[in-house]
Formats: C-alpha cells, structure tokens, sequence
C-alpha cells in the first residue's frame, strides 16, 4: 500500500502518514499539488492520495485526468465543515477525513482501498489445484500468462502470485491495454520525453519503469494493438525500454503477467495478437475455471460478499438461507464472480430478514423466464387428463420431465423475437449493447464478454451513441 500526502495542516497529515506507516503502508510527502503531479509523473507511484483541503483539489483531479493517472484522492481537513466536505467530493475526492486523524479511520480507508485478502478462496478441488500450481511459480521471476473467461478473478490471481513472489515488497503495478486508447497506451507503458507529442507538457515515466523491482500486470493483453506488441515483445527480451522522444535505453528490472479472457490461439491464427509475444508470455499459464466449474467455492464467496457489501453499507452482518444458498448452486453465472458479487450487492440491500433470505437474490434470467411462462393463457391452461390418450399423455409426461425448461425457454425467445418485428436492426443493436451495459452495471470488459464481441467493438459503438446524444453510463 502506498499513500501519498499534500499538504501540511498543522501536522496533523503528518500523523495521519505515521498511522498509516504503523499500518505498513509506504508513505510519500509533498509540499503542494504541483510537487505531487511532478512526483507522479516521475514513476513515484500511489495507491492513495491524501491531499489538505487548502490545496486546489479540483485543480489536482483535472491534472490526474490529463495525465491518465487514475488514482483514489480523499481530502483532509481541520474541524468537521460539512460544506467543505460537500465541496471536495463534488470536486472529485472519495472521502473526506476530518483531522486529527482517527487511527481505525485512516486503517478504514486504506483497508477499503487495497480490498486485498491475505487468504484465496479454493475449496473446490479444481481451484485448489490452481492455487497449488500459482504457489509453486510465484517464487520464480517467470513470465505468466493468466487466461479464463471474463469475471473469474485474473487480477485477483496475479496480486496473489505478487505477495507469494520475492518481489512482494515491491510494487504492484496494474495496465489495462483494453481500457486505455491504443494512441495512449504505448506512452502509458514507456512513457515519453517533454514536448514527444502534442499535450507532453512534461517528461513522464511509464508504468515499466513505475514497477521496476516489482511486478507489471498487463490486464487483458489480447486486445493491445500488433504494432505496439512489437515494442513490448523488444522490451521484454532486452529488459529495456525507450521512452517516446528518446534515443536513450532505460533498463528495467520487472516481472510480467498478462491476463486474459480470449482464446489466443484463435487470436493468433487471426493475425490479431504475435505468436512470438505469445510464446514469451506463456511461459507459464494458469487457466482459471469459471464459477460454474468451482461450484465447491460458491457458498464461501456468497457469504464474502455478502460480509463486505453489509459493512460497506452499514447493515447488521447477515448469514446467507440455505434456500438462498441453493438458489446460488443453480444458476449458471456466465458473468462468472463479476456476476456473482454484483449480485450478491443488490440483495444485502433488498434483503428484510434475519437471514439473506432466497427471494432477495435477483436474477434477470430467472425473473424473465417466469415473466415469459404466462404469455400465452390458452397455451398455459392445462388440458383434461381425461381427454388424452394414452401415448400422448405418455409423451407430454416425459416432456415435462426432460423438457420443461427448454419449453420455457423457448416460449421466452418467441415472445422476445416477437416483440423485435418491425424494429430497425440498429435500434436492436443499440438496445442490446445499452441493455447489457446496464446488467454489467456499467463493466465493459464483462458487457464485451457476455455479447461475444472485442471490447474495441465495444468502446466504438458507446463513442457513437454519445455522439448522438445518448447517455452511456460507465464504471
């Protein structure tokens, strides 16, 4: 965990960094806001900022955003004045925190913004097979290749191999390739010389050099552009990197690991991702199975996110139903622990029992199947036993039996495409993409996953819908 602070206040921020040092956390000072965006441009990463409220917090964000820095700020101030709390977070901070600092406050906020547990979840044998393999390799400097379907926890699985390596004092560094423009995304890794392109105010270092003597995840590695994958497959078999506007090689002392949610044979045969890069990626790879294949983990991660989301909203802890518990062990999730979490959010808060009751867990799929088994009232009545034969009734018996899901399924999708005749393809298009969005509550690389399309397909369709004026709303 590192934190900085801007600012003085009289000493109290000060101490609010020697109780987040007593919390082992890695503290930096810096005397204003300027000082903290030079020492961020600078490779002096953060996983915090604490900034005095007399700095110019808005100012500070706005530069953030300029710099694609993306970084939690929680503003700090003497006294409890609740508009000048209101004003900082409307000018982009998290939190406010009132000084003197409290100790289990700053612990509080530094525990929420790691969420990182010292312990992996794996009763079932298929994850405990993984975490054995992950243990055995994290002590070693090899390259790792983290792939499975969207949702199944990659990153979560790359931090841990982090604290399980001999790096695990060193930084931690995260780059989503998928999330960041490929015209940005070169100067995010290697970074670039004052003046290199048009809005290089500043020399600034990449994440390479940010993680050096750490670990670089490289989330979603599959949907990084070939050209620059060149410049990465260079950069890591000569363990150097140039920045943009330079001629001068920087060494760099890093282990990689790269996610992701493709088939990357498929890519390769495509000629969208190197088979050379490949190769020296995977020198190991950890598949990690999808929820539906570690249902022995369900109930152990249910009950954690139900903890979490109880805290996070200050309601009495509650204990998962086995009624709620099974209606979980029965569905599919293909949106994999993403799903499962989201899920389990909106229950803590509809809930109004003692217990995380069964009906509180709202699944679409489920709730749209019963909507559609109606439709059809004269369909829906049943007929007299009496008035079928006997082969018949045979048949209608079995079908219940082995079939009755598919019926309800299929009467679901003709109701469904039914409802689509006379609309323009585009309209569907854009009602599915939007639909999906909002189920994923706002998650692209999830949505892009579920509608079985890139997330570049994905960033340029929601690009155009803004440009005609739709609101697209985004985690």
């Amino acid at each position: 965990m590192r934190l900085m602070i801007v600012g003085h206040l009289e000493g109290h921020i000060s101490a609010a960094g020697k109780i987040a040092l007593q919390k082992g956390a890695k503290v930096l000072h810096c005397e204003d806001v300027d000082q903290a965006i030079g020492a961020l441009r600078n490779g002096k990463g953060a996983d915090l900022v604490m900034v005095d409220l007399k700095q110019n917090i808005a100012q500070f964000i706005q530069d953030l955003k300029k710099e694609r820095i993306f970084l939690p700020v929680v503003a700090c101030g003497i006294g409890t004045d609740a508009r000048a709390a209101v004003k900082a977070i409307e000018q982009g901070a998290k939190e406010y925190v009132p000084l003197p600092p409290d100790a289990d406050l700053i612990a509080a906020i530094l525990e929420a913004v790691t969420q990182e547990s010292n312990a992996m979840i794996a009763n079932d044998v298929a994850m405990q097979q993984i975490v054995t393999l992950a243990n055995r390799i994290a002590p070693s400097d090899a390259t790792i290749l983290i792939t499975g379907e969207s949702g199944t926890g990659k990153e979560v699985m790359a931090r841990y191999v982090h604290r399980k390596s001999r790096r695990a004092n060193g930084p931690f560094i995260a780059v989503n390739c998928a999330a960041i423009p490929e015209a940005l995304l070169e100067s995010e890794l290697f970074g670039h010389e004052k003046g290199a392109f048009t809005g290089a105010v500043a020399r600034r270092l990449g994440k390479f050099e940010e993680a050096n003597g750490g670990t670089l995840l490289l989330d979603e590695i599959s949907e990084m552009h070939p050209l620059l994958q060149a410049k990465l497959l260079r950069a890591l078999q000569e363990r150097e990197i140039t920045r943009i506007g330079s001629n001068d090689p920087v060494k760099v002392d890093v282990r990689i690991l790269a996610t992701s949610n493709r088939n990357m044979e498929e890519s390769i045969k495509k000629g969208e991702f190197r088979e050379d890069l490949y190769f020296r990626l995977n020198v190991v790879n950890i598949k990690l199975p999808a929820l539906r294949e570690r249902k022995g983990d369900l109930a152990a991660l249910s009950q954690l996110f139900v903890d979490k989301f109880s805290q996070q909203n200050n309601l009495e802890p509650k204990k998962l139903s086995a009624a709620a518990i099974e209606k979980i062990r029965a569905h599919h999730w293909k949106g994999n622990i993403r799903e499962l979490e989201n899920t389990l959010h909106r229950a803590v808060l509809m809930s109004m029992e003692d217990e995380l009751e069964a009906e509180a867990i709202y699944i679409p799929e489920l709730e749209h199947l019963r909507a559609a088994a109606p439709s059809s009232p004269a369909a829906s009545e049943p007929k007299p036993r009496s008035a079928l034969g006997d082969s018949q009734l045979k048949q209608e018996e079995g079908g219940a039996l082995q079939n009755g899901q598919s019926t309800e399924l299929g009467n679901a999708a003709e109701s469904a495409a039914e409802s689509l005749v006379g609309r323009k393809l585009a309209d569907v298009e854009r009602d599915l993409i939007l639909g999906t969005l909002d189920h994923c509550l706002g998650n692209r690389t999830h949505a892009a996953n579920i509608l079985g399309i890139s997330i570049r397909t994905l960033r340029n369709k929601l690009s155009q819908y803004r440009g005609e004026g739709i609101d697209v709303v985004e985690s």
